[in-house]
């Protein structure tokens, strides 16, 4: 017989609005790329508007944390549990930040058009996506290996981030608009490769969290 109904009903809500913050974010990545790539001004407003939905999971998830110490006297184990939450939920509202800071790229470039398609940041977009379903999976089936397969696919996107630098720099020219262009597209490879850290971050506090040992996944 469960001696804490409570806690495990407070602790499986928390992990839902959690899966259901995360997958937000997920769609938020998503929606900020696509809306550069097409340069629809209009996607990228509703992506800044989205960002209040997260900041309102923040809140919740950390007075969720909070009323799970304070009321269900947890012990050490559940203690990690609860800790790792609050820091995915800050790391998801990192990135989440960093979908903003995109659309407000595509909005900054109303009426130009493209120096040239975007091929590498999408494919940089993709892999970042999958890391952040990947680490959300990780969490609520308490998944180490895959967990630490994150590690990987973060490598990946790191060598697409350097394939962009070099790429962008390379068409640097001394036109100021073009230029002006190029560096606000290397800022958004570099937003895309700081999606990524954020989600080894996630990788990391799962690890700890099932093995009570800390693992560096961004090396």
């Amino acid at each position: 017989m469960d001696a804490r109904p409570g806690f495990h009903q407070s602790l499986t809500l928390l992990q839902k609005e959690l899966q259901d913050m995360g997958e937000s974010v997920e769609k938020l990545i998503y929606k900020s790329v696509e809306s550069l790539a097409k340069l629809d001004e209009k996607a990228a407003l509703q992506v800044i508007k989205t960002d209040d939905l997260i900041d309102d999971y923040l809140t919740t998830i950390d007075e969720l944390c909070l009323r799970l110490i304070a009321l269900q006297q947890p012990m050490a184990s559940d203690l990690r549990i609860i800790g790792t939450a609050l820091k995915i939920a800050t790391d998801l509202e990192r990135i989440a930040d960093h979908a903003v800071d995109i659309a407000k790229i595509t909005i900054r470039f109303a009426g130009e058009e493209l120096v040239k398609p975007l091929e590498v940041i999408p494919q940089m977009a993709e892999i970042a996506i999958e890391m952040l379903h990947e680490s959300l999976l990780s969490y609520t089936e308490r998944d180490v290996h895959r967990a630490a397969s994150l590690a990987e696919k973060d490598d990946r996107v790191d060598k697409l981030y350097s394939t962009v630098m070099q790429e962008l720099m390379g068409l640097m020219s001394s036109d100021y608009n073009r230029n002006r262009q190029l560096t606000h597209l290397l800022f958004v490879a570099h937003f895309l490769e700081r999606v990524a850290d954020h989600t080894t971050n996630i990788g990391e506090g799962v690890i700890y969290m099932v093995t009570g040992k800390r693992k560096d996944l961004n090396v």
